[in-house]
């Protein structure tokens, strides 16, 4: 009983069995690269806003020692300007973050 039919019913079923299992694996390997190119890119931003940070702390402590005193003569204006600089650097990477976040809301 080897009937023509019968044996294109089943080359039917085994290429789609294939096909669905050929699908599975290409849907994984898409996420699987998605997946580390997003961990990618946070790692990137990460360091990215670490060099910011450096950069500002090194720009603030040579602004410190680039002032007429020292920074213990220079009082509470001094570390009243700091912390303005600091909150501004706070409001600046949230910021970021926010654009961030709809860069990433508009990639999907």
């Amino acid at each position: 009983m080897n009937s023509p039919l019968i044996n294109a019913f089943f080359v039917g079923r085994a290429l789609a069995e294939a096909c669905g299992e050929q699908f599975e694996n290409t849907v994984s390997k898409t996420m699987s690269d998605l997946g580390k190119f997003d961990a990618e890119q946070r790692e990137r931003l990460r360091e990215f806003m670490e060099q910011v940070l450096e950069k500002a702390n090194r720009d603030a402590e040579q602004a410190m020692q680039s002032r007429p005193g020292t920074a213990a003569s220079a009082g509470t204006a001094s570390g009243d300007d700091l912390q303005t600089t600091i909150d501004e650097l706070r409001a600046e990477i949230a910021q970021l973050r926010v654009e961030l976040q709809r860069y990433r809301a508009r990639s999907i």
